[in-house]
């Protein structure tokens, strides 16, 4: 009498997630392993909508810049500036996970980069923009095998260490930069390296560096460069098991990051009449960029957009409300901000999409706050 049969067995898994067996594999298989095939994922390029969107808010962004007052446009530029410097942070802060607190060191290296060519050599703007943004990324790529070995918040004190050294040694090279004193830029009268472009100029330039950055940022979200960079955020250790060569993707973010970041400070430098260290290197400017990427979505491509107008809007108009206490009060709003929506704007709109409520509450408690 034959055994009545049992169950049937669920059936294996193709090929489960083990180092071991991760190791057999050849670096292209292992490669291919660790990015899911799931539809659209893998592109290089983002979607037609994404595209779509991107071209319209450039468009809307213009028709906005033409009928801001010449005593706004300053103001309409510094968004825009901030929208870049957003996304260089998120490539580094959001995508990879390597939250970086001296992105000010790259702004003011790109800024007075800029203004040594401009004054030193008598290079025009344009020519002065690209060696300044060529230095920052060969920096970058110096410093960067070096600091990326570090994690956490050894790796953020070490950032600012890094910024508050680039500092201290502009301030104490004073034949090539002034010093303390300040080193003036000729960007207008008859000295000028190029034509005035005035304040509407400089607005057109920064938003036409927003554009790009935000479009940087949505390539970089769909490509494979991506992923590899979330698989690091996510577990590093891990990654490296499945093949990601870890050391090259976060030295290309680094680099990345401090490109963006040292075009972004070179046309800053570019709109002053003086340079001054506090300026270029303040944290102050840091800690906003870090405030909006978390404002609106860190690792995303929208959430630095929302976040970077949403946060610059919000400091002008409290800084007319409250004139002598607009920055407590800008405080509040961000405490506030960050305990009711952990996850950035962006992330908020996507739980209330998917559970067709608003849990402000239930997200509290989901983070435990």
């Amino acid at each position: 009498m034959s055994p009545a049969p049992g169950p049937e067995r669920p059936p294996r898994a193709p090929w489960p997630a083990s180092p071991a067996r991760n190791a057999l594999l050849s670096p292209a298989a292992r490669e291919d392993r660790l990015v899911p095939p799931a539809p659209g994922r893998d592109s290089l390029l983002p979607s037609a909508a994404g595209w779509c969107a991107l071209v319209l808010g450039l468009a809307a962004a213009y028709a906005l810049l033409t009928q801001v007052s010449s005593g706004h446009e300053r103001t309409v530029a510094t968004i825009f500036m901030f929208i870049a410097l957003a996304q260089a942070w998120n490539i580094l802060g959001g995508f990879c996970g390597y939250p970086i607190f001296g992105q000010v060191g790259f702004f003011g290296l790109g800024g007075y980069a800029v203004a040594v060519l401009m004054t030193g050599p008598d290079w025009p703007l344009w020519a002065a923009l690209a060696g300044g943004t060529a230095f920052c990324a060969v920096f970058a790529c110096l410093v960067g095998p070096v600091l990326m070995r570090l994690r956490g918040h050894y790796f953020a004190i070490a950032t600012i260490g890094l910024a508050e050294t680039l500092r201290e040694t502009v301030v104490n090279v004073p034949a090539l930069t002034g010093g303390g004193a300040g080193l003036a830029i000729p960007t207008s009268g008859s000295g000028a390296a190029i034509g005035e472009l005035g304040d509407e100029g400089f607005a057109v330039l920064f938003l036409l560096l927003a554009m790009a950055t935000t479009a940087v940022a949505a390539v970089v979200s769909g490509s494979r460069f991506g992923w590899r960079l979330r698989a690091i955020r996510q577990d590093e250790d891990g990654a490296a098991a499945l093949g990601v060569d870890v050391s090259r993707a976060k030295c290309a973010a680094f680099a990345l990051f401090a490109l963006i970041t040292g075009l972004a400070g070179g046309l800053y430098a570019a709109q002053q009449v003086v340079l001054y260290p506090e300026g270029m290197f303040s944290l102050e400017i840091t800690l906003l960029v870090i405030v909006m990427v978390l404002m609106g979505g860190s690792g995303t491509v929208a959430g630095p957009v929302l976040g970077a107008v949403g946060g610059q809007v919000l400091s002008e108009l409290l800084r007319t409300v409250f004139p002598q206490g607009h920055i407590l009060v800008l405080a509040l709003c961000i405490i506030v901000s960050v305990i009711v929506f952990p996850w950035g704007a962006i992330g908020f709109a996507r739980l209330v999409w998917r559970t067709r409520r608003i849990p402000l509450l239930e997200a509290v408690r989901t983070c435990r706050l």
